[in-house]
């Protein structure tokens, strides 16, 4: 039984992904690659004598360069070896390594025995310290990564003028053994890869797909499927508790919060077919159902204003992306491209929207981001295999998950010009991720 509902969902993922011919329509861009002068940094290791201050400075460095719009410097390049939070900085050591901007910082005990963190950044060109930044930290010991995070986030705030994404998780699917007995885990980690945890459910025997974060952050909901059907749970990340938002005879699949976190937005694919639905969290009751269309219709995701509903459907003959409002009146077509469109998800940031799709030409495989309006359409990435866009909660980076011939899935992020592509920072195999948004 097992094997024959693994098998219908990839039949359903092939209805909504088959391959089709292509060409590049007028209007369609793949954004530029144009090289952009990253900001220098040097971030020695903190002083004091609290534990924690050289890898401080360590997490600080690979936040900033993995972002690929800071160049830290080599620490075996600095000048000063041993810089002291009080002392004020020798600028010239720091300008002969080509550093513009100096982070310094201390660590230590508090009399509650909470680690106390502090930092300074400097402009080593102006020589003098950027007011509003430096900021002081308590908290206790175990939190330590958390407040490297923070001042990443405070840093580049301030230097690149967007919010930062470091103090974040990722929630997604690691996989493990072979194609026709794959196990598929509920995994939770830091958005730098630490800290991976293997969560467990109701059910260890099932099949996890497609967890996504709650506005608030503390929540995630996913699909578990079973040879008896699937079901939707919410899993509490502050109290471990996982809650059934409801159980279906065919596969539930892509559910998404809605902005407030009141509903999810799902899918439900049974006998070929499969409309969207939408389920109220705490309200109970049965799931209303938004679409009757006898295509596929799949992968809906909420706007920021929780007015309107992006999600694809192949009622035109082949999956593409589609707009309607939240109650699932005024359906229209929003891709105009060839080629087919999956997983639209809608950008965090009401102030410049964007949808992230996964396309597919030919044999190949793209994420690409396009206006709320259809316009302006872009392909990020091109591959054998990148599809399952999520944003990071500051809208300019992508996560989704990239497969290679002979390989198992990775995960992997993209910026909005294309240009900063890399594997994530986890190395474990993985899917469907999803990004939170910013701690709290």
């Amino acid at each position: 039984m097992r094997k024959i509902l693994t098998a219908a969902f990839v039949v359903l993922a092939a209805q909504l992904a088959a391959v089709g011919a292509w060409s590049q329509p007028q209007g369609e861009v793949v954004i530029s690659r144009a090289n952009i002068a990253p900001i220098v940094i040097a971030a020695p290791g903190f002083s004091g004598a609290g534990p924690h201050g050289t890898e401080l400075a360590e997490i600080i460095r690979n936040n900033l360069g993995r972002s690929g719009l800071f160049s830290p410097v080599d620490p075996l390049r600095y000048i000063d070896k041993d810089v002291q939070f009080s002392t004020y900085p020798a600028f010239p050591n720091w300008k002969l390594v080509g550093s513009q901007y100096l982070v310094t910082g201390q660590v230590s005990r508090g009399a509650s025995g909470l680690l106390t963190v502090d930092f300074r950044l400097w402009d080593v060109n102006a020589a003098q310290e950027v007011k509003g930044v430096g900021a002081h930290f308590e908290a206790a010991e175990e939190s330590w990564r958390r407040i490297g995070h923070q001042i990443s986030d405070k840093i580049y705030a301030q230097l690149t003028g967007e919010a930062g994404y470091f103090d974040t998780r990722i929630a997604f699917v690691s996989e493990s053994g072979p194609k026709t007995a794959k196990r598929r885990v509920l995994t939770l980690m830091d958005q730098d890869g630490y800290n991976p945890q293997f969560l467990g459910g109701p059910d260890a025997t099932a099949q996890i797909f497609t967890p996504r974060f709650s506005s608030s952050g503390q929540e995630v909901v996913y699909m578990a499927l079973r040879d008896s059907g699937s079901q939707l749970y919410l899993f509490n990340l502050e109290t471990s508790r996982t809650e059934t938002l409801g159980r279906y005879e065919g596969m539930a699949l892509g559910p998404r919060f809605s902005p407030d976190g009141s509903k999810v937005a799902f899918s439900v694919a049974r006998r070929g077919n499969a409309d969207i639905f939408v389920a109220n969290v705490r309200a109970g009751g049965a799931p209303t159902q938004l679409t009757s269309d006898p295509n596929i219709d799949a992968s809906p995701s909420f706007s920021p204003d929780g007015r309107q509903i992006v999600f694809n459907s192949d009622r035109a003959g082949s999956p593409q992306l589609y707009i309607m409002g939240a109650d699932g009146a005024g359906a229209r077509r929003l891709s105009s491209g060839s080629g087919r469109y999956t997983t639209p998800v809608w950008s965090p940031d009401p102030t410049d929207q964007w949808i992230a799709f996964t396309k597919q030409t030919g044999a190949t495989f793209h994420i690409g981001i396009m206006r709320p309006d259809g316009s302006d359409e872009r392909l990020l990435t091109e591959s054998y295999l990148d599809e399952g866009p999520s944003w990071a909660p500051n809208g300019r980076l992508l996560i989704f998950s990239r497969e290679s011939p002979g390989s198992g899935p990775r995960l992997w992020t993209v910026d909005l010009t294309g240009r900063i592509i890399q594997p994530a920072a986890y190395s474990g195999p993985g899917s469907d991720p999803g990004w939170s948004p910013m701690l709290k």
